[in-house]
């Protein structure tokens, strides 16, 4: 099984929520019918217009969401179908091949199939920076800055999905896409997004440290961060043996 990422641009002339309603409902029962063996829809929604402060971006136009799905196959021939899917609901999209790591699993606010999970799910759209090999970022990134982020911040769910590929034509080249699922409180208070409500040595302590793990593989003028809603419409599985 593979895990594709859809990254998703809106057509102006279609509200945020009719686009966010359309990607999480008809777009993802869609993607189930054709074969899907897991759906996931990100979106940008009412709920997470207070994290706007939060968004970074770079890539214009704005990213307006994404769309996770676990296929059989991510070869051309068989992803066609969800590729045009796709395709038919948004003014623009990319398609990734991604390697999923897990190394914080949802076990405080699990999801629930076809509900929008608690808090927030922020996307960071990473690329290697021209200073760096891409062993070395790859060796920053999983070998040091994961415990960084794990040890500085209230999240409570944390996807790395390294690009093995893009698989449309013209997608923007990133290296990787990453997913951190915050509290409903961190999308206002820092405090709260750096796990440290009530203490103001914590905070300083814990952002100065993300701060310099980060500029260690990130050129900061070089990612996009979205604040967005997470709907997982249907668990990944597997057949049965």
């Amino acid at each position: 099984m593979e895990k594709v990422i859809y990254t998703l641009w809106r057509d102006p002339r279609t509200s945020a929520e009719a686009f966010a309603a359309t990607i999480r409902g008809e777009l993802a029962q869609q993607l189930l019918a054709l074969g899907a063996r897991g759906v996931q829809a990100n979106v940008c929604d009412e709920a997470v217009l207070p994290a706007a402060a939060l968004r970074q971006v770079q890539t214009q136009p704005a990213i307006a969401g994404a769309v996770s799905v676990w296929l059989d196959s991510a070869n051309a021939a068989f992803r066609k179908p969800f590729d045009e899917a796709v395709a038919a609901v948004v003014s623009h999209m990319a398609a990734y091949l991604v390697s999923e790591s897990e190394p914080i699993k949802n076990t405080r606010y699990p999801a629930r199939e076809g509900e929008r999970t608690a808090g927030f799910s922020q996307l960071a759209f990473l690329s290697v920076p021209p200073r760096l090999t891409p062993g070395a970022w790859l060796d920053i990134w999983h070998g040091h800055h994961t415990q960084v982020a794990i040890d500085t911040q209230d999240n409570f769910q944390y996807v790395q999905n390294f690009v093995v590929r893009p698989l449309t034509y013209g997608a923007p080249r990133y290296s990787a896409i990453v997913e951190e699922c915050f509290p409903q409180a961190a999308m206002t208070d820092m405090h709260a997004f750096f796990n440290a409500i009530g203490d103001t040595d914590k905070f300083k302590r814990n952002l100065d440290m993300m701060m310099d793990s980060c500029s260690r593989f990130i050129d900061f003028d070089k990612i996009d961060v979205v604040p967005t809603s997470q709907y997982l419409v249907r668990r990944p599985h597997w057949e049965a043996a």
